[in-house]
């Protein structure tokens, strides 16, 4: 279609139109190649713009042959404007003469009259009115422009289709009732509220990876495990590319001392003790567990495997330290790990959203 309607439309507006549009995309082809350093791109842009200097060096020729002479018109003219002079002509005497000259007699020259059946001299036909060259390269040009400008302003002014992907919500789509456990707790914080306070755009540059972006989001409000529903723990979960964060409160008895007492009979490595923002706190390494779910209908998913290993911040809900404390994880599914000074960053960025455990 495109290739019949180029064959269609005269040369002074296709060569016109062809330039504008192999100029435009090839000046801008080759500025997204230098941006973004893409050799496919700079060659496609470069093929545009080869083909755009042929067509300007075909409508310079063309405009130059315009404005010289036909070469047949020129003789024809000269033909025309030619005009039979009168040749003198030689007087024959009767007799020699003495003392006289043998003279010469001008006279007109007589032509024999035309024969019968010869057709006159053609005369030269009228040129025809010549359409303005210049007139319809300006037409073509202001239509591609007057085209170029809508598809250019059309996306400001129509609603289209966002393609960046949204930011992940800690907003949950269903509202469940909370446990039993939540409600015999003074200020329990629930998994939405905990997700908003560990969830904001400072997250990822406290992990030092300030251009990536959440890829999931997960809150859930959870009880502890062994204790038959009675201890609240909710819990937050945030995934980056690089690291995942996930942060939980638990609302028990157990003091930040008696925790670390308990980490040394497990199988925490590293472990270091230390204050945040006034608070007793804990800093301990241990493997995460991996374990795959079978969707396909089989009674299980494979066996528990050893994941990678998980860098646990754990700070007391309060500054006497009177039971309960918040875990701030992190873990790559490639086993680096930050800095500790990442997790203390990360727990003075949530604990103050924590409201502290009040006395009993």
């Amino acid at each position: 279609m495109l290739g019949l309607l180029l064959r269609i439309l005269p040369f002074w507006v296709r060569e016109p139109l062809l330039i504008a549009v192999g100029s435009v995309f090839g000046v801008r082809i080759m500025y997204l190649a230098v941006t973004e350093h893409d050799r496919v791109a700079a060659g496609i842009g470069a093929v545009f713009l080869v083909f755009t200097a042929i067509r300007v060096f075909v409508v310079i020729q063309a405009l130059r042959a315009r404005r010289r002479p036909s070469p047949a018109a020129s003789a024809d003219g000269a033909a025309t404007d030619a005009v039979p002079q009168p040749q003198p002509q030689p007087q024959p005497s009767h007799g020699p003469q003495l003392g006289h000259q043998p003279q010469l007699q001008l006279g007109p020259q007589f032509h024999a009259p035309p024969q019968a059946g010869a057709a006159p001299r053609p005369r030269p036909a009228t040129p025809e009115k010549e359409h303005n060259a210049w007139g319809q390269a300006f037409a073509a040009v202001a239509v591609f422009g007057a085209i170029a400008a809508v598809l250019w302003l059309s996306p400001r002014f129509m609603p289209s289709e966002d393609t960046k992907p949204k930011p992940e919500s800690c907003s949950e789509e269903t509202h469940e009732a909370l446990p039993k456990a939540y409600k015999s707790t003074p200020k329990p914080m629930t998994g939405e509220e905990l997700c908003n306070a560990l969830y904001g755009p400072d997250l990822a540059k406290l992990l030092g990876t300030p251009g990536e972006t959440a890829t999931a989001v997960s809150s859930s409000n959870n009880t502890a495990l062994l204790t038959g529903g009675k201890v609240a723990q909710p819990e937050a979960e945030v995934k980056f590319d690089t690291y995942t964060v996930n942060v939980s409160s638990t609302y028990n008895s157990m003091s930040t001392e008696q925790y670390v007492k308990l980490m040394k009979f497990g199988n925490e490595q590293n472990i270091r003790t230390l204050k945040v923002l006034g608070r007793p706190a804990v800093l301990a390494s241990d493997y995460t567990m991996k374990f795959e779910i079978d969707l396909g209908g089989g009674s299980s998913g494979g066996p528990v495997e050893q994941g990678p290993l998980a860098r646990t911040l754990s700070v007391a809900l309060d500054r006497k330290d009177r039971g309960g404390f918040c875990d701030i994880t992190v873990w790559s599914t490639s086993g680096a790990l930050p800095n500790d000074s990442v997790l203390i960053d990360i727990a003075e960025h949530v604990l103050p959203k924590i409201p502290e455990r009040p006395a009993r």
